[in-house]
């Protein structure tokens, strides 16, 4: 049984608003990508709120990994399950996307009419080294959780290398598994409205394309340009300048970046169009994590699989590792920018002070530089 049906009508409803509170929050503040996201999700639902440990993290974190679709994304839906069942998966993803997926909206519009977007460069700025620092607080507690041997330690750093030589996410994460199943047991064993029908051809269209993305990308938010360059601009439905532009917005936002397909179905289908891309990109996340959530605990509890997942998760630490190394190259360029990030990283290891507040003091440092 899960502990959410051991609660009654009132203690289900008040998790339920808890929930949403909590990742409307998040999809405000979530700034800096996938692995900020997930930074993000560790400090507040693991070391603030209590709400999973670490390790149970990770598995949901690594079981994320596994399918297609946004990673955080899929994470907070994961959690939200873990926290309360099927209504806690629909909540708490539709409350990390709402907010991008308003805030792109209202981008969409402005571009539509004027055909630019707002530059907030320099609060982006500001707010990335802080971002960074948020993102080394939660390694920090990952690697404690999960690195409890030295056969571990060393597989850390080899897949770490690997992943800077641009190997394939996935073929990292398979190895990882591979490695620690050996390690751990072959030694042991020795083995209905009304549209003009162009409008709803084409709306349906912007649906299928993006819920075809969302079934088969795996990666990152960056390989998700790939697949857009191929279904939309090779196409003819948008220019290569339209493409960057999504993408700028994409990433000038917070939450997911797969609000992307938000402001690209605006752009070919109004309001009507940026609802359908949205669902039609984040559907597959729902129903997969739906099916995956349920098999993830029994996978831990199993020897055989436990080891796999704990080769996973190592890849996992991994691949964040490997892009916070390459956020801090790219960042960590200026006086400004280093000293916001110690700064950062100094206040999250010596207090308990919410890392919302921090990233609302960096933007405002970016506005008045």
């Amino acid at each position: 049984m899960h502990p959410f049906d051991k609660l009654n009508q009132k203690e289900q409803s008040l998790r339920i608003k808890e929930i949403a509170a909590v990742f409307l929050k998040l999809g405000f503040f979530a700034y800096g990508g996938p692995v900020a996201h997930i930074a993000m999700m560790n400090e507040e639902l693991v070391n603030k709120r209590k709400w999973l440990t670490n390790e149970h993290f990770l598995d949901l974190l690594s079981a994320s990994n596994l399918i297609p679709g946004p990673n955080s994304t899929e994470l907070a839906i994961s959690i939200g399950y873990d926290r309360g069942k099927t209504k806690g998966l629909i909540v708490a993803g539709v409350t990390f996307i709402l907010p991008a997926f308003l805030i792109v909206l209202v981008f969409a519009y402005v571009y539509s009419r004027y055909s630019t977007v707002p530059q907030l460069q320099s609060v982006l700025q500001a707010m990335t080294p802080v971002i960074i620092a948020i993102i080394m607080n939660a390694l920090y507690k990952l690697f404690k959780s999960i690195i409890k041997k030295s056969t571990y330690l060393i597989l850390l750093v080899g897949l770490s290398l690997l992943s800077l030589l641009r190997v394939d996410e996935i073929a990292v994460l398979a190895l990882g598994a591979f490695i620690v199943f050996l390690v751990e047991h072959f030694h042991k064993k020795t083995m209905s409205i009304s549209f003009p029908i162009l409008t709803v051809i084409l709306q349906s269209e912007i649906f299928l394309k993006f819920l075809k993305i969302g079934s088969i990308l795996y990666g990152s938010g960056y390989v998700l340009i790939a697949y857009l360059e191929r279904d939309f601009v090779s196409q003819g439905l948008l220019t290569s300048q339209q493409l960057l532009d999504a993408v700028t917005v994409g990433q000038m936002t917070p939450g997911p970046v797969f609000t992307t397909a938000t402001f690209i179905g605006y752009q070919l289908g109004g309001v009507i169009g940026a609802i359908l891309g949205t669902i039609g990109i984040f559907l597959p996340s729902f129903i997969l994590v739906s099916f995956l959530v349920r098999i993830t605990k029994f996978a831990r509890n199993s020897k055989y699989f436990s080891s796999f997942l704990n080769g996973i998760n190592i890849a996992s630490l991994a691949l964040m590792l490997t892009t916070v190394i390459n956020l801090s190259i790219g960042t960590l360029t200026s006086t400004i920018s280093i000293a916001i990030f110690t700064v950062s990283l100094f206040v999250i290891f010596k207090t308990k002070i919410n890392t919302m507040y921090l990233l609302i003091v960096a933007a405002f440092v970016g506005i008045f530089i």
